[in-house]
């Protein structure tokens, strides 16, 4: 597991407790607070749920609860370069297990996890659609197709330098 980044400012728990303090007493307010908490930080730090919890006087159960079960929702930080893996069927079956795991090796970071510098976070998804480019990976919103684990590295490259 890599380390915990965060580094919250005074101006991000400012952002927080307004949006806080804006929903407090509606019913259902857990959910919006969470989705602006989650753009303030980019994730949800085991101390952001705990402020949500105390302030929205919820159990912190209940908010790792709803962190969990939502795709939407992260508990750990995401790099400045987002890589995502489809392990959809046809990219699993072109070999999509073998980029990620090359993947996986040269960041030196599992899937779901952020490099110590911040720069790179892997994850892995589904399907993204673009099966006749199998198999695909997603840096920053740029699709890579027909890989081959060889290609990993030098895709890597452009965004190391840049």
């Amino acid at each position: 597991m890599s380390k915990s980044l965060f580094d919250g400012t005074k101006e991000q728990m400012d952002r927080l407790l307004d949006c806080i303090a804006a929903h407090s007493g509606e019913a259902g307010a857990l959910m919006p607070v969470m989705h602006e908490a989650q753009s303030i930080y980019g994730y949800l730090p085991a101390e952001v749920q705990t402020v949500i919890a105390e302030k929205l006087n919820i159990p912190l159960a209940e908010v790792y609860g709803v962190a969990t079960f939502y795709s939407q929702f992260s508990l750990s930080p995401k790099g400045k370069h987002q890589i995502s893996v489809c392990l959809g069927t046809a990219c699993y079956v072109k070999g999509s297990d073998r980029i990620l795991e090359v993947l996986e090796k040269e960041l030196k970071i599992k899937c779901g996890e952020c490099t110590p510098d911040g720069k790179f976070s892997i994850d892995s998804c589904r399907c993204v659609g673009a099966c006749g480019l199998a198999p695909v990976m997603i840096i920053d919103g740029e699709v890579y197709g027909k890989l081959k684990a060889d290609d990993v590295w030098e895709i890597l490259e452009r965004y190391m330098k840049g």
